[in-house]
């Protein structure tokens, strides 16, 4: 069976599904996004993405398509039309569609929402986090708003296919300070030589991951050290361990940086142990 994905109220073949062309969030990245993971059928972390959703739409003032428990509704026949048990779920809202002009449309117009559902195969992703990744870095180029989940990732686009053309899998941000902001999708974490966890404030101009917020909560149950604090390349390469957290890496081991291992240049313990409790987390408030 093809995969299934909402358009504007209806469930149709992915091959068929359209959008229009003057949709502002194709034409002008008008538009926000959210991203579930998929544990046995179910959305994880539910209500942090719901209510960055929520922010998201607000800060540029476009209304919610429809209320929290008709989008539950809509999302979970999406997940069953697809029968998928262990992937992602992509929600995508924009301003609507409107003649082409820079300022918002003159007359209200409806929001445009797109769902599509994608398979992950957690045999293979576990391989991935036993081994860890290597990442690079890159200037910060990126908006000063970077709070709002929006489609505009043509600087994120960029990041991602210099790490591939070096190689790595993510890209990290660094800024005029010489601080790792966070990764072209993902949030930046590294585990210090005195055994601190470290991490980029949420104050500070980066998305605020609702995997990172839930392994907070995580972190504290487990009883380790937090230091929101930002680090620079060569502490993390001086660390002990490093890794990344966002829905679709879940909490994923980095083993060097610009080709510099890390730590001992294999995933650690730490970032071993906080994967299997966050999936545990994951597995059990699913809905």
């Amino acid at each position: 069976m093809g995969r299934i994905a909402y358009v504007n109220g209806r469930f149709l073949p992915q091959r068929e599904a359209t959008v229009h062309i003057e949709d502002r969030g194709y034409q002008l990245a008008d538009a926000v996004y959210e991203v579930w993971a998929l544990f046995d059928g179910k959305l994880t972390d539910a209500e942090g993405h719901f209510t960055r959703l929520e922010r998201s739409l607000s800060e540029l003032r476009i209304p919610m398509p429809m209320s929290r428990r008709a989008l539950t509704l809509v999302l979970r026949e999406a997940v069953r039309r697809n029968r998928i048990r262990d992937g992602l779920v992509y929600l995508q809202v924009s301003r609507g569609v409107a003649p082409r002009d820079h300022a918002f449309p003159t007359q209200p117009v409806a929001p445009a929402m797109v769902i599509t559902v994608s398979a992950v195969d957690r045999v293979a992703a576990e391989i991935r986090a036993a081994k860890g990744i290597g990442v690079i870095t890159t200037p910060e180029n990126r908006w000063g708003r970077c709070d709002i989940k929006t489609v505009g990732l043509l600087p994120n686009a960029l990041a991602k296919q210099k790490a591939r053309e070096a190689g790595a899998t993510e890209a990290w941000f660094v800024d005029e300070l010489g601080f790792v902001t966070e990764g072209a999708s993902s949030n930046a974490w590294i585990v210090d030589g005195e055994g601190r966890l470290r991490t980029r404030d949420a104050n500070a101009n980066i998305l605020r991951g609702i995997t990172r917020h839930t392994l907070l909560d995580v972190i504290a149950q487990a009883g380790l050290e937090v230091d929101e604090r930002p680090f620079t390349p060569d502490e993390a390469v001086a660390a002990q361990e490093a890794f990344i957290t966002g829905a679709g890496t879940l909490v994923l081991p980095v083993i060097a940086v610009d080709g510099r291992p890390v730590g001992k240049g294999a995933p650690g313990p730490v970032a071993a142990r906080l994967r299997r409790l966050y999936i545990e987390r994951a597995r059990a408030t699913a809905i």
